[in-house]
């Protein structure tokens, strides 16, 4: 009888046969009184931790989710005259943490570091405040980071990491701007975005305008000179040596972009315009705008349609200006190198609902011909009172009426960027 049940066994093993179940009925019992009583302690009270086999399998087990506090990341700079270079460096930020803080330096930090600033502190805190990256602005930052500031960030602003783009920052004394926050190993890096600095830019409005002609910019059309009406050799190499650099490709635009459809039924608003010299009256409008509709579609105007209605060519080229409405929280979708007119066509492809223009214009239309009769004749137009009177051309005259001290400020950055570009070589990362 016994040399049987042993033969059953190893061939049929004990848990899929008949033998463990007959003799389940007292065994069973009895194993499953001790599996109880070791690990729960359920007779005589006595607690015990789980029998060693069941251990694998607590990790199946539901746990309850521990709620981690946000990484939060902290980025500064003079972000003066903005541009998709600010914008790409502030969504590389963004993507080493969950919220990004950013410091706006002071005015007075900016002229001993660097030189004057063309934009107010409210009008640089308006450009930052309004990028879609951005969680939290710090007014009036230090140009270096002290360490009486770092502990600042650490204990009040909760930041756990210190972000700086590849390039050197370095103070009057040639030091380290953030040799601190390296030291406490607080500190990383982004990649530098190529073909833009503020720098580039300021030289390009230097060359572009003359300073006798600034004052009539508002009144004319053919009062600003072209990069192309330059003469002689020198003034021509002066002039390729401040074009972009930048080299558009979809992957950035991608990553500036929405990538969001409107959903069904939802109301358009359609503004359009060169939006040069992206500025804070640029940011005002494009959020009044986005308060009338469910989605704003912004309409860019290439290059060479400003010129042939204005009279002179936009500073920034059109891939560059597409990058800096995009990086905007109010913008849904942009698009590059609108008509100059507003059709019955474009508003039924767009499915448009409104179509608004601010109060504030650049310069004036050739021809007198009005871009939006046909949005007035369907009902669907209004003009909406631009919140600032700051323009692409005021900016610009700013620098150009102050040219000596600009002339002085790039200087100094000159020689380090044509250092960068000179020893350059294959850049990868964002």
């Amino acid at each position: 009888m016994i040399m049987g049940l042993l033969a059953f066994e190893s061939h049929q093993g004990l848990w899929n046969s008949g033998y463990y179940s007959q003799l389940f009925g007292i065994g069973g019992v009895m194993i499953t009184v001790a599996i109880l009583w070791l690990s729960t302690g359920y007779f005589g009270g006595i607690s015990a931790p789980f029998a060693p086999y069941f251990w694998p399998y607590l990790g199946h087990l539901p746990k309850k989710k521990e709620r981690k506090r946000p990484v939060r990341v902290y980025m500064d700079g003079c972000f003066d005259l903005m541009h998709y270079g600010h914008a790409n460096a502030l969504r590389q930020a963004k993507l080493l943490g969950d919220q990004l803080v950013v410091g706006v330096v002071s005015d007075e930090e900016i002229v001993a570091n660097k030189g004057p600033p063309v934009l107010s502190m409210e009008e640089r805190l308006t450009l930052v405040s309004g990028l879609k990256w951005v969680d939290e602005v710090i007014p009036n930052a230090p140009y270096e980071i002290t360490e009486e500031f770092m502990n600042t960030l650490f204990n009040k602003y909760s930041i756990d990491y210190i972000i700086h783009g590849d390039d050197p920052c370095l103070l009057p004394d040639g030091t380290d701007a953030y040799a601190l926050a390296k030291k406490v190993g607080r500190y990383k890096q982004i990649k530098r975005t190529e073909g833009v600095s503020s720098t580039d830019i300021v030289g390009r409005i230097l060359l572009t305008f003359k300073q006798k002609e600034a004052g009539r910019m508002e009144n004319t059309t053919d009062a600003n000179v072209d990069v192309n009406q330059n003469t002689g050799p020198d003034s021509c190499d002066q002039v390729k040596s401040q074009l972009s650099n930048f080299l558009p490709t979809s992957r950035r635009i991608m990553q500036f972009s929405n990538g969001q459809a409107p959903s069904p039924g939802a109301r358009i608003v359609y503004i359009d315009g060169a939006f040069d010299l992206f500025h804070a009256g640029h940011v005002e409008i494009l959020r009044i705008a986005r308060q009338l509709g469910d989605f704003l579609l912004v309409g860019v105007h290439d290059d060479q349609a400003i010129r042939d209605r204005r009279g002179y060519r936009p500073i920034m080229h059109l891939h560059e200006r597409t990058l800096s409405v995009l990086a905007y929280r109010y913008v849904d979708e942009v698009i590059i190198g609108a008509p100059w007119e507003v059709s019955r066509d474009m508003i039924t492809t767009f499915n448009i609902s409104l179509v608004v223009h601010g109060t504030i214009t650049e310069g004036s239309s050739a021809g007198g011909i009005d871009p939006y009769v046909v949005p007035k004749s369907m009902g669907i137009f209004r003009t909406i009172t631009s919140p600032k009177t700051i323009t692409t051309v005021s900016v610009a005259t700013r620098i150009i009426d102050n040219h000596e001290a600009y002339k002085k400020r790039n200087l100094k950055k000159k020689a380090s960027e044509d250092r960068y570009y000179a020893q350059k070589k294959f850049v990868s990362g964002d």
